[in-house]
Order: C-alpha cells, then sequence, then structure tokens
C-alpha cells in the first residue's frame, strides 16, 4: 500500500512529525492505512507500540497539558470523528526548543497525525460539536506517573483557538483545573 508524508521538525521543534497517510478513495468511500510500521520506520519513526486508548469528548472540552514522570511516551495521536487543536509542549531537558509549543489541527477529514515523542507535554481543544480522538503509546499507563501543567500557562503561551468555540466554555477536569504552572515544573525539576 501507500506511503506517508512526514512533516518534521514541526514549528521548528526537532522530533515532532504530522503525518499524512495515502487515502485511496472512490463513490464508495476511502480507504488508508493509519500505521505501518515500515513506511513509519523508513519516516524516521522506529518505535512499538505497546497500547492503543480512544476518547471521546463534547466542544470545548480541554485535555492537558499532561506528559508522564518517570514512564514516558512516545504517541502518535488522531482524530477519527470530529476536529481537535492538538499542543505538544517540548519538556526535553537540553533541546534547544525546551518549553517551546506547536499545535495542529487534527480532523476526521484531514486525516492527519502527530507523532510526539517522550518528554513532550500534551493536550487538545474540542473544536466540533463532538470529537473521537485516538493514539499510540509505546510504554503502558501507569496510572501514578501523570504531571501536568496548566492549559492557559502564561510563560508557554499556547495560542489556543479558542475564538472558534462560538461561545462554548472550557470544559476542564478537576484534574486539569488544578494543574501546576511551567514555574511549578521548572522549580521542580531542579
Amino acid at each position: 500500500m501507500g506511503k506517508i508524508k512526514a512533516e518534521k521538525d514541526c514549528g521548528g521543534i526537532q522530533g515532532l512529525c504530522v503525518i499524512e497517510p495515502a487515502v485511496y478513495g472512490d463513490a464508495r468511500g476511502y480507504f488508508m492505512e493509519t500505521y505501518n510500521y515500515n513506511d513509519f520506520k523508513e519516516a524516521g519513526i522506529d518505535k512499538v507500540f505497546v497500547q492503543d486508548n480512544q476518547s471521546a469528548s463534547v466542544k470545548g472540552v480541554l485535555r492537558g497539558l499532561h506528559y508522564q514522570i518517570n514512564y514516558p511516551q512516545d504517541k502518535l495521536v488522531r482524530v477519527v470523528s470530529g476536529e481537535v487543536y492538538d499542543v505538544a509542549v517540548d519538556l526535553r531537558e537540553g533541546s534547544a526548543t525546551f518549553g517551546k509549543w506547536f499545535g495542529v489541527r487534527l480532523s476526521a477529514e484531514n486525516k492527519k497525525q502527530l507523532f510526539i515523542p517522550k518528554n513532550f507535554a500534551h493536550g487538545f481543544l474540542v473544536l466540533s460539536e463532538s470529537a473521537e480522538f485516538c493514539y499510540k503509546v509505546t510504554d503502558f499507563y501507569h496510572p501514578d506517573d501523570e504531571g501536568g501543567i496548566m492549559w492557559n500557562d502564561p510563560d508557554i503561551g499556547v495560542d489556543w483557538p479558542l475564538d472558534e468555540l462560538g461561545g462554548t466554555e472550557i470544559l476542564l477536569s478537576d484534574k486539569d483545573k488544578k494543574q501546576s504552572t511551567y514555574v511549578d515544573y521548572l522549580r521542580n525539576k531542579s
């Protein structure tokens, strides 16, 4: 089957990669490979994924910015229904882009995926009436291993497309309402 198109170093952040799979369509619908180890390896993403996850959310839900502390995961994320604005924040020590963020629209329509390396914070905002979000990870979920940074931290400065919510309020989990600031994250790292 077809190859993927991989846009690397997104927003100048090395390691992030927007993936566009080859889509074969006709009057009946379409077919695409959402993951093929050989194609991804050829694109420089030689990872073994061990778990698939899926979530459903309504418009205005913002999940993130989450990261793993001791068991970091590479992630391959995509949307199978609806549209989200997906964000990754570089938390790799020694990285030239430490603390920088990149955002991309992922939707069932554009079929794009985002590969996020280990040691990034990740989050997304649902822009459509609802969305189903899928992601593959390279390590198993450890419930006590998750950290987070406030979605609207001014020092990171993610430019979320809030104007596209049409008056819908941001919906956060109780956990995400209490996330740390970026300054607290830095203080705890040292």
